[in-house]
């Protein structure tokens, strides 16, 4: 089965303007659906709530152009914790998935690091941050997909999680990095998809005077990468991920593949990984 997969990278409002990234996300979200796209993916906090008090809403807008473009989108906000909650209360930092009839399928709250970390008064972000604990997948007629967040590339045993969990897809909406972090955010999204044979994907928030990094990586292959601002697809071919995951690694000439498949049939020993445990 192919795949059509938008990741947008706007050009985000800040302060008084931010209610507008919503309008502006379902811009993006229309331009994507005209390109074929079948799954849109957002930025992390896009197009928000990203700041205390949480004063707007994302979600009827969000679901009312998943229905109408009859498309799977990913869109990212802050919530409190306690729904009753106002002003500067502990938030989650929340990824929504969308469905084709505009229901919410599923939300995904940032488990890592622990809190408090950078969000508080920052220049961009300013809420008090509160982990979750909790790693779905969610079901989709493509197959379960996964949910990160930005710099959890950085810790491999979550996007393992999703693929142990049948996830071929694990998305990783990005907030904002500097440009020291490029190369090995490139690395390491190609990665999470070589070592979990599984399509991975990301963009970011481009503020006034920065940059991006849309990406979109197969287990062969990065197939996207962009760094200005816009709407990016390509047509991800997850047929070839489940055929990848049931083959093993053996002699072949000339090779079928360009990656070792087989990882969660030949290569996983959980019993060697849990005597290097504390």
């Amino acid at each position: 089965m192919e795949l059509r997969l938008a990741v947008v990278q706007p050009e985000t409002l800040t302060g008084a303007d931010a209610p507008k990234n919503v309008d502006r996300a379902v811009g993006y979200i229309r331009a994507a659906a005209r390109e074929g796209a079948r799954l849109v993916v957002l930025p992390e906090t896009y197009p928000g709530p990203y700041t205390v008090p949480v004063d707007y809403s994302p979600h009827d807008a969000l679901a009312a152009v998943a229905r109408e473009e009859k498309l799977y989108v990913v869109g990212g906000a802050i919530e409190y914790v306690r729904p009753d909650d106002t002003g500067h209360a502990p938030c989650f930092n929340c990824l929504y998935l969308y469905g084709p009839t505009g229901a919410r399928l599923g939300t995904y709250r940032r488990t890592t690091p622990p809190g408090p970390w950078i969000y508080e008064g920052g220049k961009f972000w300013d809420f008090k941050y509160q982990e979750a604990d909790a790693l779905p997948v969610f079901d989709t007629e493509f197959g379960k997909l996964g949910l990160l967040m930005c710099s959890e590339v950085y810790v491999p045993e979550l996007a393992r999680a999703m693929a142990l969990q049948g996830a071929v897809i694990t998305l990783l909406p990005a907030g904002l990095w500097s440009w020291e972090l490029h190369d090995t955010w490139r690395t390491l999204l190609w990665a999470r998809a070589i070592e979990n044979l599984m399509i991975t994907a990301t963009s970011r928030n481009i503020l006034p005077g920065g940059g991006g990094h849309a990406i979109i990586c197969s287990p062969e292959e990065i197939l996207l990468e962009a760094r200005r601002p816009g709407v990016f697809t390509a047509t991800v071919d997850l047929a070839r991920v489940r055929w990848l995951r049931e083959q093993v690694d053996r002699p072949v000439d000339p090779w079928p593949w360009r990656t070792k498949p087989g990882i969660f049939k030949q290569w996983l020993r959980p019993e060697v990984c849990r005597r290097g445990q504390p």
